[in-house]
């Protein structure tokens, strides 16, 4: 089964950090935002089992699978390791997943996070590579393969061993290609290498990348005065050869429009902009900024009800502007509604499902002692 490059969206929507109201997802307001996407052309939807505490695959079914044919869009969901206790629950949740959906099949389907130890062990050990292949076969996943946090040696031996991988998601943006835990470059150098096709997660980096420091800002407009400091990180990935689709997790209609603007057309970097990338990568690595993409995986299971992406996106926005009496604003708000730092109990929790591989526990100390004191 070869994926036509060509024939896929290049924006794919993430349903990972859709719009909130009262707690809970706000359908209505993610309605019209899968309505714009689909009258854009686009139609690549990628949800997860753990997405929204387990609400994103039904807000899928209720938001596009109920009001769009089937065979108008692609739906991309993903098998959660660290669910898995025995054999049987690989088809318990995939059968869930199905049935949460809306759906009879998948058109893409992934392993999730694989990384060195507990998930990609489990993945091995309950065979779900040869199941996923067994699923292909009888049709209820059209393509198969996996997203991928761990080492570039481990990605070469399971693509090397794994023929039947039809492509890879990793995070890949520009700000990561050279960072010790991600690796985004030595990534991409082996799927391209071997012409595997990729699926970029994190191209905006949780939105780090669409909120700089006004020289930044000013360096990108400069260039391109009508462009958002987003559509940089966007069309830099989308620039790079090899790379299928480019997920953005957007979260309101601001970012759909702009994005769909980003990839109307779309224009690739030339050699002046990709000179600009690598100097605004050199001015932002030299800044101390906590590496969180606000995934939120450490939410959901922390005992406490810590906010810990909004508390370090907080702490990153006083490590850049000290004297910024609005952070410590919004963090007296955020503690109305969650847990403070120090309320962090150490549990680990948070370390354990952490894409970034962060030290939660020691920051949210940090943390703490500016803003809790």
């Amino acid at each position: 089964m070869n994926i036509n490059l060509n024939e896929m969206p290049k924006l794919g929507f993430g349903l990972m950090r859709l719009p909130e109201k009262d707690g809970a997802i706000d359908l209505e307001h993610v309605c019209r935002m899968v309505d714009k996407y689909m009258q854009a052309g686009l139609n690549y939807f990628d949800t997860a089992y753990v997405y929204h505490g387990g609400k994103s695959e039904v807000t899928a079914r209720e938001a596009v699978v109920k009001r769009y044919p089937r065979d108008s869009f692609m739906l991309a969901t993903k098998l959660p390791a660290w669910e898995i206790k025995q054999a049987s629950d690989v088809d318990r949740l995939f059968n869930e997943q199905l049935e949460r959906a809306g759906v009879d099949y998948f058109d893409f389907y992934l392993l999730h996070s694989i990384e060195d130890g507990n998930n990609y062990d489990t993945y091995v050990k309950y065979d779900c590579f040869n199941w996923g292949i067994k699923m292909r076969e009888e049709g209820r996943i059209k393509h198969f393969g996996f997203s991928f946090h761990g080492s570039p040696e481990l990605l070469e031996q399971i693509v090397d061993s794994h023929p039947e991988v039809e492509f890879v998601q990793i995070q890949l943006n520009y700000l990561d290609r050279t960072n010790p835990v991600v690796q985004s470059q030595a990534l991409y150098d082996i799927l391209v290498k071997r012409n595997i096709p990729i699926i970029v997660m994190e191209p905006v980096r949780g939105g780090m990348l669409a909120n700089m420091a006004p020289e930044i800002e000013a360096k990108f407009k400069a260039v391109r005065p009508d462009d958002s400091v987003a559509s940089w990180a966007l069309r830099y990935v989308g620039s790079l050869p090899g790379v299928m689709t480019i997920l953005s997790g957007m979260s309101d209609e601001t970012q759909m429009d702009d994005n769909i603007k980003t990839f109307t057309d779309f224009e690739p970097m030339n050699d002046d902009e990709f000179r600009l990338i690598d100097e605004v990568t050199d001015e932002i690595l030299s800044m101390s900024q906590i590496g969180c993409t606000s995934c939120k995986y450490c939410v959901d299971g922390c005992p406490m009800s810590i906010s810990i992406p909004d508390i370090f996106r907080t702490i990153n926005t006083l490590r850049r502007y000290p004297d910024d009496w609005r952070s410590k604003n919004f963090y007296s708000g955020l503690i109305r509604r969650s847990g403070k730092a120090s309320d962090c109990v150490g549990c680990g929790q948070c370390e354990a499902v952490c894409p970034q591989h962060l030290p939660i526990i020691e920051l949210l100390e940090e943390a703490a002692g500016i803003l809790d004191k």
